[in-house]
């Protein structure tokens, strides 16, 4: 499915990205936090020869221990984070949670909601902007796609129930 490779619009300037410490830091290797994987993107990674060993079966993405001093209460780091510049060795192939992070696809009982992981400082500052609810506008015209609707539907690892995150609008 080629659409996968079409990247979605990043909110959060990379610049700012780059300088945090919040994201693919986890403190549980078994993290709900970690990226899942869509069926396509588990075999591009593996065409790409990265290794099988960073893919459980629930179809995502093993953190690995951290060795930085920086990441001690994290304990974990996704396997593809660059510690040494903060930046994802895959990002032209990264997960399409990636793409979407800090805004998660959220289960909550049958209802399927797009949310916003509020440990984003920059999100945190800009929830109420008109930055904010323009692309809230973007992302929910992007899932009312058929195609993005059947996507969703035949990943159901990728709907996950976050805790401590902000709903934003349900998408179906």
């Amino acid at each position: 499915m080629k659409q996968l490779r079409i990247l979605i619009k990043q909110f959060v300037p990379s610049e700012v990205c780059l300088k945090c410490q919040g994201c693919c830091r986890f403190k549980e290797q078994d993290s709900v936090w970690a990226p899942c994987l869509l069926d396509e993107e588990i075999q591009d990674l593996i065409d790409t020869d990265i290794s099988k060993v960073y893919l459980t079966l629930g179809k995502r993405i093993s953190p690995v221990a951290s060795s930085s001093n920086k990441d001690t209460e994290a304990g974990f780091i996704c396997p593809f984070l660059g510690l040494e510049d903060n930046k994802c060795k895959i990002y032209m192939k990264r997960p399409f949670e990636c793409q979407l992070y800090p805004f998660l696809i959220n289960l909550r009982g049958k209802k399927v909601i797009l949310t916003v992981d509020l440990n984003c400082q920059y999100i945190k500052e800009r929830l109420n902007t008109k930055e904010f609810k323009e692309y809230v506008g973007y992302l929910t015209a992007f899932f009312d796609s058929p195609a993005q609707i059947k996507l969703l539907k035949e990943n159901p690892q990728i709907l996950q129930a976050y805790e401590e995150v902000s709903e934003v609008v349900e998408l179906f």
